[in-house]
């Protein structure tokens, strides 16, 4: 570029010096040096040769894992959840509405508790599941909506589902509380992860008939806590426990921590899994008082790593979002950096989805297909309603025989 410039002051410098010698009126002057155009020098790099800048990656959108260690079927999960996601909040909602029936002005505006995306209108969301809802316009002229007739029947099936496993629930709630630093937790926090464990909508007024076994009381704000009564030492047993009784080396394979050694030990792999396993073992009870160990020791962090697996072998589907931990983040002595650790434990947690919104799954309750190797009745019947939440008619009476 600088020979172009070189060769343009030298040719414009000779050419205005011409021109001053050949005329002295300023138009012509002006006329002349406007022929001078250097319109045909290239002064911008064209936009296909131009660099494309490279695109911020934020933790809302920046996925946990790259693309070699990426476990498909893990990821096709949370698709599934945004697809459904206004099908379970909209039956959560509606179902503690008077007569499970909403208007739809007022429906309208409540994009958040319905999980449909802001600005769009509801009824796009409605229509995608005709099976499950249905539109119609009450006597006061306005539209309402509300469950089909055959949703209705599947809310009384997932009922009896409930009951059946209420035993099951009230187990999952006092492991819960005996994992809790002070075995106590506030009831909201229970109600509000009640879905990840299966635990029924009236959970409140469930857990007074367990006297034996709960106790709650109101505190100076105004929070109802539940305490646990009694401790059960058969229940105070992990599933690493359970499992180690049955396959000891699995057990010494499903996570590491490794210490930081010098060169002049100049150990082999093999030494150095040795002298790593000596950190890794024994693990420390999820049901043990976490808060007394000191908070970045090996102690501590192998007590978080085994209560996580632990709190995932009680829910559902064996996996949990950030704002399900992060909920029992006081009662657990959970710290800031537990998306660092699990990504630390690969073997046993596989973390999904983005930075910002990730979710850990307990790798040893799927299969190498992806399906779950022990479903609950309550993990059916939600499949179940998935299916024909999709359906695009509906067939009553023919469905209804299928259940």
């Amino acid at each position: 570029m600088s020979i172009w410039r070189l060769l343009w002051t030298k040719s414009t410098t000779t050419a205005i010096s011409s021109i001053s010698k050949t005329s002295t009126s300023p138009n012509s002057t002006f006329s002349q040096f406007r022929q001078l155009s250097t319109s045909f020098l290239v002064t911008k790099i064209p936009k296909k040769f131009r660099k494309k800048r490279k695109k911020k990656d934020f933790p809302r959108t920046k996925l946990v894992q790259t693309q070699p260690n990426i476990i498909p079927y893990f990821e096709n999960i949370l698709v599934r959840d945004t697809h459904f996601r206004f099908l379970t909040k909209t039956k959560e909602f509606l179902s503690k509405q008077p007569h499970h029936v909403l208007r739809l002005d007022d429906a309208g505006k409540l994009h958040q508790q319905l999980g449909f995306p802001r600005g769009r209108k509801i009824v796009r969301s409605l229509q995608r599941h005709p099976s499950i809802f249905e539109i119609y316009r009450h006597t006061d002229g306005k539209m309402w909506f509300g469950f089909t007739d055959f949703m209705e029947q599947l809310l009384e099936e997932e009922s009896c589902v409930m009951n059946q496993m209420e035993n099951d629930r009230v187990n999952v709630v006092r492991k819960l509380l005996m994992m809790s630093k002070d075995k106590r937790i506030p009831l909201s926090k229970i109600y509000h992860n009640r879905l990840l464990f299966g635990i029924p909508e009236d959970l409140r007024d469930r857990i007074g008939k367990y006297e034996d076994y709960f106790k709650v009381f109101v505190e100076e704000d105004g929070r109802r806590v539940v305490e646990l009564v009694n401790w059960d030492p058969t229940l105070a047993v992990s599933a690493l426990e359970k499992e180690y009784m049955v396959d000891e080396d699995k057990v010494k394979r499903a996570f590491k921590f490794p210490i930081k050694h010098g060169k002049a030990l100049d150990l082999d792999e093999g030494d150095e899994r040795k002298l790593n396993l000596l950190y890794t073992l024994p693990l420390v009870s999820p049901y043990s008082n976490g808060s007394k160990l000191d908070l970045w020791t090996v102690e501590a962090e192998k007590f978080r790593v085994g209560l996580i697996h632990e709190f995932l072998s009680l829910t559902l589907e064996k996996r949990a979002y950030i704002h399900n931990l992060v909920e029992f983040k006081d009662e657990f002595c959970l710290t800031k950096h537990t998306y660092q650790m699990l990504l630390k434990q690969p073997r046993t947690f596989y973390l999904a989805g983005t930075e910002m919104n990730w979710c850990v799954f307990l790798k040893d309750g799927y299969g190498e297909d992806g399906v779950l190797l022990n479903k609950d009745p309550q993990v059916l019947f939600n499949e179940k309603l998935y299916g024909y939440a999709g359906m695009k008619v509906l067939e009553p009476t023919s469905l209804v025989n299928e259940t």
